[in-house]
C-alpha cells in the first residue's frame, strides 16, 4: 500500500492533495492513504476558528470547509491525529474518533484502526506535565487557560494505548518522542536548528509518554511533526531484536518537506476501508471506569494496587466486544454536518465562541459499546459554569462517580498510577477571567455552608508529578478502589479577543509556547 505522511496540514488540505497528485503523475502509482501528523485544523466556520489557540494573524480558514460541505471530496482515505493548533470544540464531539468530513477520519484522544491489515495507533495533541494527570474537563466556550488544556495529552489515553499487544505497524503522534534525536543525524538536525541544542543537551525535547509508548511496543513506523523540519531515525531496543523507524516532517508550505511516500505491506485480499481495531475497543470498554472529567489529578491503576491494573483483554472480552458490534468491525460511513459551515460568499467574522455540541457518530458509538461521552457527561452536569475556569469548577462535582447524572451513567472509581511525569519547565499563565457567554441555564440554589478544607496529606502536586517521587505514587496507590468487573459492566446500559504568548523561562519559545508553534 502506498501511504503519504504528512506533517502540519495548517488546514491547506488542497495544497495536501495536489501535491499528492503531482507525485502520483511522476510515478504513476495511485496513493492509497494520506496519514497527517497534526495541526489539521478542521476548522468550518468563523466559531471554530475562535476555539483555536493561535495568534489573530494565523486564524485563517484554509480549505477544510470544502470538504466539509462536499464541495470538495478528499481522493483518498485520509487518518489524522489532532495536535496543538486545532479547532478544539470540533473534535472533543469525537473523543474516541470519527469522521469530520466525508473520507476524512480522525483517530480522536486516541485511537487504533485497521486498513487492509494496517494497525495504526494515535496519539492526538502535545505533552504538557501540569495537564497530563488531569481528567478531561475543558468544553467550549473556553477561556484563556482552557483553550490550550483542551488539547494536552492526558495520562489515560497513554494508559490505554499501554495495554495493547500484538504488532503495531504504524503510530502517529504530534509531538516528537523524546530522546529520539540521539538515533538520527542530530549534527544535520542542529545545522538546520540550531536553537534545538539546549533542550537535547538537556534531554527537554520531545515528549516522555510518547517514548514510553515507542518502548512498550516498537512500532514498524512512527511519524510526528510540530517541530517543523524533516528528520529520521532508527530507534532499536537494547538487545537490537526490535526497532522503530522515525520520521518528523515539516509544515505545508512552499519548498518545504512536508509530505513523503512510504510502501507498506499490507494484505491484499482485503479492501482498503476503515476498520475498528476489536483490542482497542475491548480496552476502551474495560477502561470505562476510569474516565474523567474533573480539573484534577486522576491516577491510573498501578502494580502494587488490591485490584486490577492490566487491561490488556482476553479472547472472550474480545468476543463480547465483537457480539457488541454485531460481528461487524467495519467503520460507518455516518458522517453528517452539524454546523452551518463558512461561505466566501457570507464572510463574516463576528461569530462567537460556541456551545457544546454533541456529536451523533460518538453517541452512536457509545451506546453500542456501553461506554460514556465526556462532552456528555460534562453537559449534563447541573454546575456548568460561565468561565470554565479551574477556580471555578469543583473537582468532584465534574467528577463522574458523584454527579447527579442519569441513572444510565456509567459509574467510576478512583485508581492510581504507576506512571511517573518529568517535571515541566517553569512558565508564566495569565489566569485573567474572561467574559464568556454562560451555556448553562443558572439555577436558584440555597448556598452551602461547607467545612475548612483539611490537608489530609503532606504530598504535593509538584513531588508527585517529579520522576524521583515513584514511591509517593506506589504509597497513594495502596488505597485506590479496583475497577468493576468486565461481568458487572456488561449489566449497564449504555450512557446514552486576543490572545497573550505565554512567557517561557527558556530560549525554545519559538518552539515549545503553545501560540508560537504555527
Amino acid at each position: 500500500m502506498r501511504i503519504a505522511v504528512e506533517g502540519c496540514a495548517h488546514g491547506e488540505l488542497e495544497t495536501i492533495y495536489n501535491a499528492i497528485a503531482e507525485a502520483e503523475k511522476v510515478d504513476g502509482k495511485k496513493v492509497d492513504l494520506l496519514l497527517c501528523c497534526g495541526d489539521f485544523q478542521a476548522t468550518r466556520n468563523w466559531s471554530d476558528l475562535r476555539c483555536m489557540a493561535v495568534p489573530d494573524k494565523y486564524k485563517n480558514m484554509g480549505t477544510f470547509y470544502k470538504y466539509y460541505t462536499g464541495e470538495n471530496v478528499a481522493p483518498c482515505l485520509t487518518i489524522f491525529i489532532g495536535g496543538n493548533h486545532e479547532a478544539s470544540n470540533y473534535l472533543q464531539e469525537l473523543p474516541y474518533g470519527g469522521w469530520v468530513a466525508p473520507n476524512i477520519y480522525y483517530l480522536g484522544y486516541a485511537g487504533v484502526v485497521s486498513v487492509a491489515g494496517i494497525r495504526i495507533a494515535g496519539l492526538s495533541g502535545i505533552y504538557k506535565t501540569h495537564d497530563f494527570m488531569k481528567g478531561h474537563y475543558e468544553f467550549p466556550p473556553y477561556n484563556k487557560n482552557s483553550i490550550r488544556s483542551a488539547y494536552h495529552i492526558r495520562n489515560l489515553e497513554v494508559y490505554r494505548l499501554k495495554q495493547l499487544s500484538g504488532k503495531i505497524d504504524i503510530c502517529m503522534s504530534h509531538d516528537w518522542p523524546r530522546g529520539v534525536t540521539k538515533y538520527g543525524n542530530v549534527n544535520a538536525l542542529l545545522r538546520k536548528k540550531p536553537f534545538f541544542k539546549d533542550d537535547i543537551e538537556s534531554d527537554r525535547l520531545g515528549s516522555s509518554p510518547a517514548m514510553e509508548l515507542l518502548r512498550c511496543h516498537y512500532p514498524s513506523h512512527w511519524f510526528a511533526a510540530h517541530l517543523h523540519c524533516k528528520f529520521t531515525a532508527c530507534v532499536t531496543n537494547d538487545d537490537n531484536t526490535k526497532s522503530t523507524n522515525f520520521l518528523a516532517l515539516d509544515k505545508c508550505l512552499p519548498k518545504r518537506q512536508f509530505l513523503q511516500i512510504i510502501e507498506v505491506e499490507h494484505d491484499e485480499s482485503l479492501p482498503i476501508k476503515l476498520s475498528y481495531d476489536l483490542e482497542w475497543l475491548t480496552i476502551l470498554f474495560l477502561t470505562n471506569d476510569l474516565l474523567s472529567v474533573k480539573n484534577g489529578i486522576c491516577y491510573m491503576p498501578g502494580p502494587i494496587n488490591n485490584g486490577k491494573w492490566v487491561f490488556t483483554p482476553s479472547e472472550e472480552e474480545k468476543q463480547t466486544i465483537f457480539n457488541k458490534l454485531k460481528c461487524d468491525l467495519v467503520i460507518p460511513l455516518n458522517f453528517k454536518e452539524t454546523v452551518r459551515a463558512y461561505s466566501p460568499q457570507t464572510p463574516t467574522k463576528h461569530a462567537g465562541q460556541p456551545s457544546i455540541v454533541l456529536n451523533d457518530q460518538t453517541s452512536e458509538f457509545c451506546n453500542k459499546l456501553s461506554i460514556s461521552d465526556p462532552l456528555a457527561l460534562l453537559k449534563r452536569s447541573s454546575i456548568g459554569t460561565s468561565t470554565n475556569s479551574s477556580s471555578n469548577i469543583h473537582n468532584e462535582s465534574f467528577s463522574s462517580r458523584n454527579t447527579s447524572f442519569s441513572p444510565n451513567s456509567s459509574k467510576h472509581t478512583d485508581s492510581f498510577t504507576d506512571l511517573s511525569c518529568s517535571t515541566e519547565d517553569s512558565f508564566i499563565i495569565d489566569t485573567t477571567p474572561t467574559d464568556i457567554t454562560p451555556i448553562f441555564e443558572k439555577k436558584i440554589m440555597t448556598p452551602l455552608k461547607l467545612p475548612a478544607a483539611r490537608n489530609e496529606s503532606n504530598t504535593s502536586l509538584s513531588s508527585i508529578n517529579s520522576e524521583d517521587n515513584s514511591q509517593e505514587i506506589q504509597n497513594l496507590s495502596n488505597s485506590s478502589k479496583s475497577p468493576r468487573t468486565l461481568n458487572e459492566m456488561l449489566h449497564d446500559e449504555p450512557d446514552n479577543g486576543k490572545n497573550e504568548i505565554k512567557k517561557f523561562k527558556r530560549r525554545n519559545q519559538s518552539i515549545y509556547a503553545d501560540d508560537c508553534v504555527t
